[in-house]
């Protein structure tokens, strides 16, 4: 499902089988020769329905819209839809019931769930519904149509250039903003503190909260103590204990299994990138460290 969330659209468990792969790299070929990708919203109120639309909808993306689970089930059976938004009150029934009976059906698993509420949620209904749906996002939340955008551009693989020109204003506008960048807690772990001082001023410049260790051992005791945290960046080559070494043990305890780990590394090489993924990153950057980058990993991992 972190996978999902990040915008991936299908996934194999290991081993895998050649059977497999074949099937996945059709998939993934039919999906990027599709010139238009078609997205199904369901949404009972009228105004609502047609400003989500209007905002979501371009060359590239075809929009169709329903008011009840009935009809969604109807157009799901008729045609194939690449990403689905839905609101949870709907006429007929319950959107967390439609959901669910959705995702329980084979053939609907793969495709990514937008929720899009105004209904208030408490933590724990919130944490049920992400068992289902890639993302949630209430309409009464700070910049909720630009999330709403800026998530099923992902779900998507939408291309900025092929954004209508709204779409595209409100997309940089958020990117600009940092939007879901404020307010997370990164730890760096690096043995330099040069580094550490360096990417501590731009992460705290962007409102993020950033602690601090210069060694493995260390980075792994500020973990235990501030379980919160929502990224960390890992230098690989520290003595000692390097980078790998310290992200197989942060593995290694499963309270730690789901965290996003950024691995710092010297080279761009493809061993070295393919080395921190065995190790347990969840991504990397090669030096130097570009900010921009830097900030949208931490946007698309601190989720």
């Amino acid at each position: 499902r972190k996978g999902a969330a990040m915008g991936a659209f299908a996934y194999l468990e290991k081993p895998v089988s050649k059977e497999a792969l074949e099937g996945a790299f059709t998939h993934i070929s039919s999906f990027v020769n599709k010139k238009v990708k078609k997205l199904l919203l369901i949404e009972d109120d009228p105004g609502q329905q047609q400003g989500i639309s209007e905002l979501l909808r371009g060359e590239d993306v075809e929009v169709a819209a329903v008011a009840t689970g009935q009809k969604a089930f109807e157009k799901l059976e008729a045609e194939t839809f690449d990403t689905v938004v839905l609101d949870l009150m709907l006429a007929d029934e319950d959107g967390e019931r439609f959901l669910e009976d959705f995702k329980n059906q084979p053939r609907f698993q793969d495709v990514p769930v937008v929720v899009y509420t105004g209904k208030e949620l408490s933590k724990k209904e919130e944490a049920r519904l992400k068992r289902y749906a890639e993302s949630v996002i209430l309409k009464s939340g700070t910049s909720s149509p630009e999330k709403l955008l800026s998530d099923t551009a992902l779900f998507l693989h939408r291309v900025d250039e092929k954004l209508p020109a709204k779409a595209k204003e409100v997309l940089r506008g958020q990117r600009e903003k940092g939007e879901n960048v404020s307010g997370k807690k990164v730890l760096i772990v690096d043995d330099d503190v040069r580094n550490i001082f360096a990417l501590t001023s731009v992460l705290e410049s962007y409102g993020l909260d950033v602690l601090y260790a210069e060694n493995g051992k260390d980075g792994i005791a500020v973990l235990d103590r501030h379980p919160d945290v929502d990224v960390v960046l890992m230098d690989v080559m520290m003595p000692e204990m390097d980078g790998y070494e310290t992200m197989r043990a942060i593995r290694r305890d499963p309270a730690h299994k789901a965290l996003p780990i950024i691995a710092i590394t010297a080279k761009a090489l493809k061993d070295d990138r393919e080395k921190c993924i065995q190790a347990g990153a969840s991504d990397y950057l090669p030096k130097p460290v570009e900010a921009d980058k830097l900030l949208e990993l931490i946007r698309l991992w601190a989720r």
